[in-house]
């Protein structure tokens, strides 16, 4: 398994990278990276548009970043997914977007506990009111691989990720109330005075 941050979105609402932006004192992208860290013993990888890479040096070792792959012909976060499943088509991935900076080790944790508890599985997932968490999960090879070769071969119906969740055999863990401010996205700058 590796761990991969998801920062390869647009960032048009916030206006700017939202990776790259800091909470306390690291970048949002780094605050999120030491969670991951804290809470499961894998390597910690960094999704970007090819665009982005160079201002992620600033916070990331060359080895750790992954640009999105030009031959992957879908949008959205699961160009980023499957750009890293084609880097490391043998791994898991665990995976959180760069805009959920409060995400924390111990939820973290709580997703990896279930990803060993119950291998069968293509996809361990968090659901609030039975709606998936897609951007906060972990991803099997396996699965990943099905969806990568429908994603080639263009017979994806939907490219997004809850549509890819419905693909796959999921394992689901309904979220606590008191875990949901770790699932908060911010998307914009009215966003950020809940931080």
């Amino acid at each position: 398994m590796i761990a991969v941050i998801l920062c390869g979105g647009e960032s048009s609402r916030m206006g700017s990278d939202k990776g790259l932006l800091t909470l306390q004192s690291d970048t949002w992208a780094r605050t999120i990276a030491n969670q991951m860290a804290a809470a499961v013993p894998v390597p910690v990888y960094v999704s970007v548009r090819p665009d982005q890479y160079e201002f992620y040096r600033a916070d990331f070792p060359e080895s750790q970043i992954i640009s999105d792959s030009y031959k992957i012909k879908v949008k959205g976060p699961l160009k980023g997914l499957l750009s890293v499943h084609e880097k490391f088509p043998g791994e898991d991935l665990l995976v959180v977007a760069c805009d959920m900076p409060l995400m924390n080790a111990a939820t973290i944790r709580i997703l990896y506990e279930a990803y060993l508890a119950n291998p069968d599985h293509d996809a361990w997932i968090f659901t609030n009111d039975a709606e998936p968490e897609p951007l906060c999960a972990i991803y099997g090879a396996g699965g990943l691989s099905r969806i990568f070769r429908l994603g080639r071969s263009g017979s994806l119906e939907k490219q997004s990720m809850k549509y890819v969740i419905s693909l796959l055999f999921s394992h689901a863990i309904p979220i606590k109330p008191e875990w949901l401010k770790f699932f908060q996205n911010f998307n914009a700058p009215s966003d950020l005075n809940e931080l």
